[in-house]
């Protein structure tokens, strides 16, 4: 059972989907250490529970997450300090293996934009913002923002905003392929449950090893990115769920997964 943080709020009404909320409303779910470290410690918390299929992170109706906490942000960070701390927390959840949706409504900049990124999916609301505004605190996008933007719009749209600190809306998240879906405002959570819910009924198996390939080809050329997914996709021909899969949809009946 995972309780409640008080910067966090955590949800597991529909089966198999953990929903984090970022419960810091006065400063519009902006990050803090602790905060970082709350979700840092739920991820792998979730990792480690298989009830657990896919996690579903959101600020809420009115805004995602604005950013770092600017208090936070008048102290230096030192190598093996807090700023080492920060940047472990991040590579953590970086690394968990199992589907991440970010349900975006309002504003999701700096770091709360960079969370979003980690994502797998993005569900977007219309009033839905993005935009790694740092410059104008004499920083830059320092938790993946610089590498993952372009990845997603291209050099030129992530140039415009990082150095000119200018915001995407959704329309234009979609059509540069930033966000997967754009919904009704009151629609997200929804529609980012119903998605969820479609990944939590599937073989775990087979889900955390399409993930990693997937990823994978972010960091490979297209001829090593195909040998993987190969050999990725042979090793789940000797799993039980493979076995499962097929013998349920012959046997027409439900399949029971185990995730080996």
């Amino acid at each position: 059972m995972i309780n409640d943080d008080k910067e966090l709020i955590l949800n597991r009404d529909v089966e198999g989907v953990l929903v984090i909320t970022l419960n810091r409303p006065k400063v519009k779910n902006a990050f803090s250490n602790s905060l970082l470290s709350s979700l840092r410690e739920t991820f792998s918390i979730a990792e480690k529970d298989k009830e657990i299929k896919c996690i579903i992170t959101t600020g809420g109706s009115e805004v995602y997450a604005a950013g770092s906490d600017i208090n936070q942000l008048k102290t230096r960070p030192t190598h093996g300090g807090i700023a080492e701390t920060r940047f472990s927390d991040w590579d953590y959840i970086e690394k968990f293996t199992k589907p991440v949706i970010a349900s975006v409504n309002g504003y999701a900049l700096g770091g709360g934009c960079e969370l979003a990124m980690l994502s797998d999916i993005i569900i977007a609301g219309e009033s839905a913002k993005f935009g790694l505004p740092e410059v104008r605190l004499g920083l830059f996008p320092g938790l993946g923002g610089t590498q993952r933007l372009i990845r997603s719009v291209g050099k030129s749209m992530a140039m415009k905003v990082i150095l000119a600190a200018e915001f995407i809306d959704a329309q234009e998240a979609l059509r540069n392929g930033l966000i997967a879906e754009i919904t009704k405002d009151d629609k997200t959570i929804e529609r980012s449950l119903e998605i969820a819910k479609k990944i939590a009924s599937m073989p775990p198996l087979a889900i955390k090893t399409a993930k990693r390939v997937i990823l994978q080809s972010y960091e490979t050329s297209l001829t090593a990115g195909l040998s993987y997914e190969r050999a990725a996709n042979l090793s789940l021909y000797h799993s039980h769920d493979k076995s499962e899969g097929i013998s349920a949809f012959l046997e027409k009946r439900k399949p029971t997964w185990k995730g080996e």
